[in-house]
This record gives structure tokens, sequence and C-alpha cells, in this order.
């Protein structure tokens, strides 16, 4: 997998000029601020989830499951725009894992429609089924379900067997739960649990007691992770003090890092084009609830948020402060107008990939095979994406930083790999 490389001038006359509109302190403090304030929006949100979850687990109603899925589309808006802050800050990526992985193998968790299969030659836990089963024997392995708790999620199950795709907690597995299965594949449809699952006293699917234990344990699970992220960026939080022992130099190239990264290899590739080559809803970010569309239009967001340094809180705890958008403007001012030109364009590509989306055909229709305008809107976004990286690698040479690495995609770099 490729990856962007530049080889600059050493950064010792940097910043030299006294009349820098922002100073790079500044601009690494908003930083600072901005990913403090998105992961406090992103645990309250995710506390609100809880109480919606709660209400549904007393009242399993489906006015109660709709009102839980409802905060949980909102519990991913603030998240989805820390992604900006994954890529550089080792603190986050290692951690991003525990709240954000996919795609997941569901038949870990819960039942799954008999077109899954029972089996799979690099997943021993594919279909262990760990709500059915108190007791999985799984790859000449015994495991003690009995009681589903956060600690048998997060230190047993998720990522059982060295395998990525077993992921039994975060956002993904909750939406899992929420919604059940997206059994549409291209077609119009998201997934459609039935309220009744979580029902005790009228159960569908079976196993509802253990179904319940497993949303309460994996609810509870997301809030102590957002708990240990946010308390990270507070000022004197482990991440604040390893992105100030990088250096002013060290910390400008974190925040290019994550920008370069997100926007071309993972989103633009790993999320975006590799799906639309397949024309693979199994590819889709949020694809049980078919919140894909906000998903990377929030990713879109969070990249803007960094580099301009303003976060428009959807709580109303806004913040905004000294940004690399000043640096680059005092350093060239066509790189900053050209940057500002370039992040606005993908802003408007997302855009109206999620008026499309709003408009009532999903994420997953639009890269099905055979919808060539739908095809042509995602491919749209994916452009605006690799075109602004260009800018953004500018951006790392006009600062003089030190060598900087994007993530890369095979989908971008190459292609015929995917097919292999």
């Amino acid at each position: 997998m490729k990856s962007f490389k530049f080889g600059l001038l050493a950064a010792t006359t940097l910043f030299a000029t006294p009349a820098l509109s922002a100073a790079p302190a500044d601009v690494l403090s908003t930083y600072g601020d901005i990913a403090q304030q998105k992961y406090a929006d992103s645990l309250e949100t995710a506390k609100t989830l809880k109480g919606a979850i709660d209400k549904l687990i007393a009242e399993p109603t489906e006015a109660n499951l709709e009102a839980a899925r409802a905060a949980w589309i909102e519990a991913r808006n603030p998240y989805q725009q820390t992604e900006a802050y994954r890529f550089g800050n080792a603190i986050v990526d290692d951690w991003e894992g525990k709240v954000n992985a996919w795609p997941l193998d569901e038949g870990l968790i819960d039942y799954v429609d008999a077109s899954y299969g029972d089996e799979s030659e690099e997943n021993d836990f594919y279909a262990a089924n760990v709500i059915a089963n108190p007791t999985l024997k799984v790859g000449g392995e015994t495991v003690d379900a009995t009681e589903i708790t956060a600690d048998l999620l997060a230190n047993t199950l998720q990522e059982a067997g060295e395998v990525e795709a077993n992921v039994a907690t975060g956002y993904h597995a909750i939406e899992f739960l929420l919604w059940g299965q997206d059994l549409n594949g291209t077609d119009a449809g998201a997934g459609s649990r039935p309220a009744t699952d979580f029902d005790t006293a009228n159960c569908t699917g079976e196993n509802c007691e253990r179904r319940v234990q497993y949303l309460k344990a994996v609810t509870d699970l997301l809030i102590s992770d957002l708990e240990e992220m946010t308390a990270a960026w507070a000022p004197g939080g482990a991440a604040r003090e390893e992105l100030g022992g990088k250096g002013e130099t060290g910390g400008l190239a974190t925040i290019l890092t994550g920008m370069g990264s997100l926007s071309y290899g993972e989103l633009a590739g790993e999320r975006m084009k590799l799906g639309l080559m397949l024309h693979d809803p199994e590819e889709e970010h949020d694809c049980f609830s078919d919140n894909t569309h906000m998903s990377h239009y929030n990713d879109v967001v969070g990249i803007r948020n960094v580099y301009f340094g303003e976060y428009s809180s959807p709580l109303g705890n806004n913040v905004s402060g000294a940004s690399l958008a000043e640096l680059v403007a005092e350093k060239d001012p066509a790189l900053a107008e050209e940057m500002k030109t370039k992040l606005d364009a993908t802003l408007a590509a997302f855009e109206a990939m999620k008026a499309r989306a709003e408009g009532g055909e999903a994420y997953d229709q639009m890269i099905g095979e055979g919808n060539e305008e739908g095809n042509a809107v995602v491919q749209a976004a994916v452009d605006a994406l690799v075109d602004q990286t260009t800018s953004i690698e500018r951006v790392v040479k006009v600062l003089e930083l030190d060598e900087i690495a994007f993530e890369g995609s095979d989908s971008l770099d190459n292609p015929g790999a995917v097919f292999e």
C-alpha cells in the first residue's frame, strides 16, 4: 500500500518571522481544545444514547427503538468529526478500534440470516453468536460467556483470535444490535430488527435477556472509552502531553498527517473508492443503519475543523482559535486561497451526496452496480478528496516540515490489486 512521502528541508527558520498572524503554539493549543470538546460532545451524546437505550429496555416498543436509533445517529455526529485526530496521534489511533472498528462479522454477536453462512476459513468466531451461547467452543478453546460483561466484550471477544473483523465493542456493535442486518443489498432499506428482540416477556429472536445484557454492557463500555479519550485531551492529559512533546514543527506535522491520511487513504480510498469499485454494500461504514452519508460528511467537516481552527458543536459548545489556515496565509497567501477552495469544493461534493441520501437514495444504493448517476456522485466526492490532498502536500512543503507519510489505499494506488 502506497504512502505519500515528502523529503523536506529542516524547519530551523520556519517561525523566525515575528509578524505571524498566529503563533504555532497557539495553533496547537486550538487543535487540542477542539479535540477535547469533540470527545466531550461524543461522551455527552453517548450518555443520551444510553438513556434512550435504558428506556427501550424498560419499555421495548417500536417507538422507543426508533428513539434509540435516532440517539445513535446523533451520537455519531461529533464522534465522526474526531477522526482527523487519528493519524499522527498514536494515543488516538491505538484507542480508536475500541469504539469505531469496522467492518464487523456480526455473527460473532447475535443471530444472522442463513445467507450469512456458519463458518469462515479466516475467522473461527465468524458465527459464534455470543448472545445465544453462554459457553463458546471455538477453535479448540472454550470461552465462558455466562455473563455478558464489559470485560468479556473488551478483553476476550474484541478482535478474538487476532481477527480484526471480530468487533464486539463500540458504535457499530451497538448499531447492529439496534438495527440488525441490512439484508437489502444495494436496494432500498436498512436493518429492521423488531423491538420485541429486547422484550423479555414477549421475546422474538430468542435470548432476549442476553441481548439486553449485551446492549447494556456495550453501551456502558462506549461511555467509559469516551471518558478515557476526553480526559486524554484535557490540559495535562496524555494526548496533549504527547502532542506537546513533539515540539511546534512536530505538532504541525501531526495536524497535516491527520488531514492528509483521512482525506486520501482512509476516506477516499478504503471507505469510498473500494466499495464503489466492488459495488459492495458490505464496504459502507454505517452499514446497518444507512447512515454512511453522514459518517463520511462528518469526516470532511472534521478535516476542515482542524485546518480552520473552528468547531461548531452540535451541543452548542463551539471552539475557535489560532489556525493552521492563518499560518499558511502568512507563508503563501495564494496557497491559502487554493487550500480553502479545495476544502470548499470537497464540502460541496459531500453536501451533494448528503442531499441525495436525504432525498431517499441511501449510500449503499449510490454505489450499486448500474447506478451511473449515484456512482458519479460518490466518485466526485472521492475525486475532490484526492484533489485536496495534493494541496495538503503543498502546505507541508510551504511550512518546511520534516518528512510526512500519508496513509495510502490500493483502491487508489494499485486498483488491480483489489480484484486479485
